[in-house]
C-alpha cells in the first residue's frame, strides 16, 4: 500500500511527464517552417532558450538615428540600374 509521501511523489513525477510531453508537442510545432509555439517562461528555460536581454524603450530611442536631418539627398540610384529610354534596333 503507498503512503501519503509515495503518492505526491508519484503525483508529481506523473506532472511532470505531463509538462515534458507538452513541451516536446511545442518543441515539434516550432520545429515546423512557419510554425508558431508559444512557451512559458519556465517552458522556455527548460527548453534551453536565452534570457529575455532586449533594451527597453529609452535605450532604443536614444539609438535612433534619424538621416532626414543631416540634410543630404535621398539616394537616387546607379546609372547601371536605370533602364534607357532608347530601344536599340
Amino acid at each position: 500500500m503507498m503512503n501519503e509521501r509515495d503518492s505526491q511523489a508519484s503525483a508529481a513525477m506523473a506532472e511532470d511527464q505531463a509538462m515534458a510531453a507538452v513541451l516536446r508537442e511545442k518543441l515539434g510545432d516550432a520545429a515546423v517552417p512557419g510554425g508558431l509555439a508559444e512557451f512559458a517562461p519556465d517552458e522556455a528555460e527548460q527548453a534551453g532558450s536565452f534570457a529575455e536581454d532586449a533594451v527597453d524603450e529609452q535605450d532604443a530611442a536614444a539609438g535612433v538615428i534619424d538621416l532626414a536631418d543631416v540634410g543630404a539627398p535621398p539616394p537616387t540610384g546607379s546609372a547601371s540600374h536605370e533602364r534607357s529610354s532608347e530601344v536599340a534596333d
